[in-house]
């Protein structure tokens, strides 16, 4: 490197950075050489003009200069006299002069003074950081360790804080054994800002956090150091709210009612979730109170760090009162504006409620005719002081397929066979009015049927079904050929509309020529049976789910007077049943489910009553393990010939394994159940099963999958009983 002096400041050049060490040592060389040769000594003189010595042609090509002599022309291999070793050190350099750093003094550095309450101590083991001595920790993981050194004020939203930190946190999420420090420090950056953010969130306009990055040593089973990152986190004085301005809310007017759905005073602690929870109860109320148009615009807060506080706008227009108007179809051939008003839960004159304009759309979304609907309100009548405005209905919608073809083919251990296959048109009689063909061609089965319904019929969810079907079944307890017609009404529990009371009412008129089954090749006459009934059932359910309850109870009765013609003596009866069952979750995964079932018919000889409409138990709903209709007293065949009283009772948990994200679950359980000829249960023979089974849970509901034994079978009875279904056993 050559020196330049310079006038009131020095400045160092170097060569270019291309030139190879080895040239510039040689040029260097070829220096020295002039003055071995006789050159004279440099006076003062000449050394200020040193850089005159080195011409331009040394700086542009290093390694060719080097190689001339002091006459310009390059030198003779045999000239060994005026030359040195490239690698040869120079012990002084002619005519130049300069200190070396030994010689050069520097004031001292003055030590820092470590501030009172941060110290260097061990941060976790043999990893020196520096970190809060007194700090109470929370280690999240291997690689991850929270600190809160601040006691007073105290941190009271500390356990809340850390949850939601750790459920966003990079390191967390990242966390693997190959993280060194490098990896890590990156990360923890980020965690760092996602920790200020929070603070704030909280209200904690002042708070710090301090990242420090070490290691943990290796435990038995790591083969190497962990890295470990800590945070002290000083949240500092929580803010509260200043002043709070909600617009034009008090031109409402049902202000006060407003104001109180706003749950966010003077005083209370700051929060930007509460703003936005908040913020959704207003607007809830507003929509629930008839402001069919009221807006509310994005919250502004002003926080001042002088007054430790946050000044809260959030302007809010009312925009009026209104009471609903009419329902407007924009396709009266297809659903009509009448219809659509009778399904829909509000009256004209009725306050408006967003909720109401909400489930009009679900209600005709679920009549399964359109395939896209719109529901907006249309002002008719605007707010004139206290009297409210009137607000119409509009439904826009287009037209879905209402035509439908299915069928299924299956076999079952106790069916055989069973093919089935049906033709549907939902909007035959409009609207609403739905005409179904069905076929079933089986080994055990034969049936072909037409079917009427009329849904939303004299109100929302009720149904109107009239059925009229031709059947042969033949099953382990009796055959029978049946020619039926049914009429039903009822309002109707759905999985979009569960309701906590349900009930239908019907009549049924049948003939059926019935016999128990054929056993050994020993026939008995068939006996005709001319039936007919009224029948009427309800349903009480506070349950919180049809498919799948985890909460609640229901509780169904069923009762229908009936009167039998046959072998030329008329039979008049009661048949009877009661369902109940209860549901309680256990911890986090885990439900405890129970059921009870009686049934009688009280009024004549089991010789009066059909075999089919006689009592049976055992089955996938009844007492698993055993074969369908299994369960009763039995003739000298072993057939079962039913009886006229039941009992029921089932358990089972329902517990949660984790699997597929807490989609499968394994189900124990057990059943009993007995049947009696006589009108009330005798409980000669008690049937019990138990066994295991398995839950998924989809969208629509869990899929069941149960394996029954039973567990004092008969020598007919099969060793196991394989059950699948959708949704629960009850």
């Amino acid at each position: 490197m050559l020196c330049r002096p310079r006038t009131g400041s020095q400045r160092n050049t170097s060569l270019p950075t291309k030139a190879p060490r080895r040239a510039l040592l040689a040029g260097l060389t070829s220096l020295a050489a002039l003055a071995a040769a006789g050159a004279q000594p440099l006076s003062a003189q000449d050394t200020q003009s040193l850089e005159d010595l080195i011409p331009d042609t040394a700086v542009e090509n290093p390694d060719s200069w080097a190689e001339q002599g002091s006459d310009g022309t390059v030198s003779s291999e045999t000239d060994a006299s005026a030359e040195l070793e490239a690698e040869t050190p120079i012990a002084e350099m002619p005519g130049m002069s300069v200190a070396w750093p030994e010689d050069v003094e520097l004031d001292p550095l003055e030590p820092l003074e470590p501030e009172e309450d941060i110290q260097f101590a061990e941060l976790l083991e043999n990893a020196p950081q520096i970190a809060f001595d007194d700090a109470e920790i929370e280690e999240l993981s291997d690689s991850l360790v929270l600190g809160f050194p601040q006691q007073d004020p105290p941190f009271s939203e500390r356990g809340d804080f850390v949850e939601r930190f750790e459920a966003l946190s990079t390191i967390e999420e990242l966390e693997d054994d190959d993280d060194n420090v490098a990896q890590l420090a990156a990360r923890a950056r980020a965690d760092q800002e996602l920790l200020e953010t929070l603070l704030r969130v909280y209200g904690y306009y002042d708070g710090e956090v301090l990242r420090s990055i070490g290691s943990r040593e290796a435990g038995e089973n790591e083969a190497q150091e962990r890295a470990l990152v800590r945070f002290d986190v000083i949240p500092g004085p929580r803010y509260t709210y200043g002043a709070i301005d909600l617009g034009q809310l008090d031109t409402a007017l049902d202000a006060a009612e407003l104001r109180d759905s706003f749950g966010i005073a003077v005083g209370d602690y700051l929060q930007s979730d509460t703003i936005m929870t908040e913020r959704f109860n207003l607007d809830r109320a507003l929509g629930e109170t008839g402001y069919a148009f009221a807006e509310i615009d994005e919250p502004e807060l002003l926080i001042d760090h002088e007054r430790i506080e946050g000044d809260l706008s959030l302007p809010v227009r009312p925009n009026g009162k209104y009471v609903f108007g009419g329902v407007i179809s924009n396709d009266e051939a297809f659903l009509s504006s009448r219809h659509l008003e009778s399904i829909a839960r509000f009256d004209e004159g009725d306050v408006y409620q967003r909720s109401l304009e909400f489930d009009l759309r679900r209600a005709i979304t679920a009549t399964g005719l359109v395939s896209t609907v719109g529901v907006e309100g249309r002002e008719v009548q605007a707010p004139q002081g206290d009297e409210p405005g009137v607000v119409a209905m509009d439904v826009t919608m287009e037209r879905a397929k209402v035509r439908t073809i299915a069928g299924a083919i299956g076999y079952g251990s106790e069916e055989g066979i069973r093919v089935q296959a049906s033709w549907e048109h939902r909007n035959f009689f409009p609207p609403e009015g739905s005409l179904r063909v069905r076929g079933i061609l089986g080994t055990r089965e034969q049936l072909l049927g037409v079917t009427f319904r009329k849904n939303n019929f004299g109100g929302r969810d009720k149904v109107l079904t009239v059925d009229a079907y031709a059947s042969s079944i033949d099953t382990v307890a009796y055959d029978a050929d049946t020619v039926a017609l049914t009429g039903t009404y009822e309002r109707t529990s759905t999985l979009l509309f569960q309701k906590p009371l349900a009930w239908g009412v019907g009549a049924e008129i049948l003939a059926t020529d019935e016999r128990n089954r054929i056993v050994d090749g020993v026939t008995r006459p068939r006996q005709t049976y001319f039936i007919g009934a009224l029948f009427g059932r309800a349903t009480i359910d506070t349950s919180d789910s049809l498919l799948d309850p985890t909460q609640g109870f229901r509780v169904t009765g069923f009762l229908a007077p009936e009167t039998s013609r046959t072998g030329g003596q008329q039979y008049y009866y009661l048949r009877n049943r009661v369902d109940a069952s209860y549901y309680q979750s256990v911890g986090e995964s885990t439900v405890l489910a129970a059921r009870g079932a009686f049934a009688s018919i009280q009024g004549a000889d089991l010789v009066g009553i059909a075999p089919s409409r006689r009592l049976y138990a055992g089955g996938g709903g009844s007492v698993r393990g055993y074969g369908y209709q299994s369960i009763g007293p039995k003739n000298e065949f072993m057939e079962p010939i039913g009886g006229r009283s039941l009992v029921e009772a089932s358990v089972e948990a329902r517990i949660g394994t984790g699997l597929l994200d807490g989609a499968v679950s394994v189900v124990p359980f057990f059943d009993l159940g007995s049947v009696s000829t006589s009108t009330t249960p005798d409980f000669g023979e008690i049937k019990m099963g138990a066994g295991i089974g398995v839950r998924y849970t989809t969208g629509f509901g869990p899929i069941r999958l149960d394996v029954g034994f039973p567990l004092n079978p008969e020598p007919e009875d099969s060793p196991v009983g394989v059950y699948i279904s959708l949704g629960q056993a009850f």
